[in-house]
């Protein structure tokens, strides 16, 4: 089986606590077929994009800035990691997580 990552994209501006009762249960119930259906390795939801710290090497020193490492409109919210027979299967998750989450959602295998 390969792994991939299903991962959420929100706004910079976006607060975790914002999403109402409705995504939250619809997430959880998302979960939960995931686990039934032995296909889930890890999900984890991530702090708001103004906690990021990010570190890049200049002149081999490493620096470290506040912020996230590149700026963009979106920010990777939270994601799943799964163990996926194809990746038809991997995007017919990630189609559930879009809607669960309400939100773009990205696909990804591992190497």
């Amino acid at each position: 089986m390969t792994q991939y990552m299903v991962a959420i994209h929100h706004p910079d501006d976006f607060e975790p606590h914002s999403e109402g009762e409705e995504v939250a249960r619809d997430i959880r119930a998302l979960n939960d077929e995931m686990t039934a259906a032995s296909v889930r390795v890890f999900v984890g939801g991530m702090a708001p994009v103004k906690q990021a710290v990010s570190i890049r090497v200049r002149a081999g020193t490493p620096l470290v800035t506040d912020g996230p490492y590149m700026e963009s409109k979106e920010h990777i919210g939270g994601f799943w990691v799964l163990d996926c027979a194809t990746r038809d299967e991997a995007l017919e998750w990630g189609r559930k997580a879009a809607v669960a989450c309400r939100a773009p959602v990205e696909v990804r295998p591992f190497n």
